[in-house]
């Protein structure tokens, strides 16, 4: 047999379990000792809004005319307990991010952004920063179980509060930033040791089970007198429980973020394998709002991976009130644009890949706190950017709603949608594509 045979020479196969990325990993934490840290969210393939279809109208259903007919938008957060509930002019907000993992300018210009187009953004551990609070028209605070920069004249100067319990890309685990990253202002702020390493803790240090939760909740109250929503956010684990448990705590507005919401800093081993997706963690806290009789009483936010106004149509078509942006948003800033190509292979990367943010280089001065760096981001300009994103995401759920025959968006309901595999349709709760079958369920719909 000549050793010219083709067959003898088929090419190398990798192997499904230890493939090429697994390989790497292997060998980089045997030559370290140390668990690998980045930032972004889940890379494995996972369900999602894509695997969702909606039907829209035809003789069954009536459309309606985008150019005539309108098709409303807002949502009021807080009708349960505040005095001042906030009402939005679009259905999706932006994600709590600290002034720490963010840049000032990029801080800022998230808050221009959102203000432009009448919604809301949200501080992130180590308090609020005048320029957010100057730009942006409302204003979440966050109260995280670092307790960095945490002021009770901030929470008055907030529109609302947010009580983060836990983070989709990492329930049970607490924030990183890195000493990099940690400036004198940082410092300052949060009261910490300049360019000294920052571990957040992953638990609440004033409470232990729900019941706590409640004390703090009125707590928060009194402190602002009863004028604030007050939001709890869980990370997508227990969603039925979790969401039952933030309503029976006090809560006005629950906000449910799934594993694919991205992160500043934490273990790999955390954002690829804790939580569960988030088209997986709808339906439950759903069912759980129906069955207290709190639902759209108690509104719910969702977040983790949303990046269009389709994605944004299909969560609200499943029973959420809003949407949340965090990783979309900071590529509307310029994030990981092709314009700094050059300087992300500069960084063993490239655009759209780039994901360490934690290191406090990012070429487009949104995740550092290098000063020549951050004066590369015109928040200004940035803040139009994301505008104009956030404009897109709302006529394209605008389109849908209307393709499917609903005067505003939140008219949208399961029944306007199918999925395309047997995993998405047993998540949703909808029937597969052509069938009038949902996995789980004994009845038809």
């Amino acid at each position: 047999m000549s050793s010219n045979d083709p067959w003898l020479h088929t090419p190398p196969r990798e192997s499904a379990i230890f493939d090429k990325h697994t390989i790497a990993e292997i060998h980089r934490a045997a030559a370290t000792g140390i668990y690998d840290i980045r930032g972004f969210g889940a890379k494995r393939k996972l369900p999602h809004f894509d695997d969702l279809l909606f039907l829209g109208a035809s003789i069954s259903r009536y459309p309606l005319e985008g150019y005539r007919e309108k098709c409303g938008t807002d949502v009021t957060l807080g009708t349960r307990h505040a005095k001042k509930p906030i009402t939005l002019k679009i259905p999706v907000t932006i994600a709590g991010m600290s002034f720490g993992s963010l840049s000032a300018p990029a801080k800022e210009a998230l808050g221009r952004g959102a203000s432009a187009v009448g919604t809301s953004t949200t501080t992130g551990d180590g308090g609020m920063t005048a320029e957010e609070r100057e730009h942006s028209s409302l204003l979440v605070y966050q109260v995280l179980p670092s307790r960095y920069g945490m002021e009770p004249d901030q929470l008055r100067k907030a529109d609302a509060i947010e009580v983060v319990v836990g983070q989709g890309a990492k329930p049970g685990g607490g924030g990183m930033l890195l000493g990099q990253k940690i400036s004198d202002r940082v410092a300052a702020m949060r009261t910490l040791p300049k360019g000294i390493d920052q571990r957040s803790a992953c638990r609440h240090p004033d409470w232990t089970g729900p019941d706590d939760l409640a004390i703090k909740i009125e707590e928060l109250r009194e402190i602002t007198e009863w004028e604030k929503p007050v939001y709890v956010k869980v990370g997508a684990a227990r969603p039925y429980y979790d969401t039952a448990l933030a309503v029976k705590a006090g809560a006005d507005v629950v906000v449910l973020d799934g594993m694919q919401g991205g992160t500043a800093a934490t273990q790999e081993v955390f954002i690829e394998h804790l939580g569960i997706p988030t088209l997986a963690a709808i339906r439950p806290a759903v069912k759980a709002l129906q069955e207290l009789g709190m639902h759209r009483k108690v509104q719910l936010i969702v977040s983790g991976g949303i990046r269009s106004g389709a994605d944004m149509a299909k969560a609200l078509a499943l029973g959420a009130d809003a949407v949340s942006i965090g990783t979309a948003a900071l590529i509307a800033l310029g994030d990981n644009h092709p314009h700094w190509q050059e300087e992300y292979r500069k960084l063993r990367t490239t655009a759209g890949c780039y994901d360490d943010w934690h290191e406090g280089r990012d070429p487009a001065g949104i995740t550092t706190q290098d000063p020549v760096l951050t004066r590369r981001l015109d928040p200004v300009l940035a803040g139009k950017r994301l505008a104009n994103f956030l404009s897109v995401l709302t006529l394209e759920c605008q389109t849908i709603a209307r393709a499917n025959g609903k005067s505003h968006v939140h008219n949208l309901e399961p029944e306007d949608l199918v999925a395309l595999t047997v995993e998405a349709s047993a998540m949703a709760g909808v029937p597969l594509a052509g069938t009038d079958w949902i996995p789980g369920h004994a009845c038809a719909r």
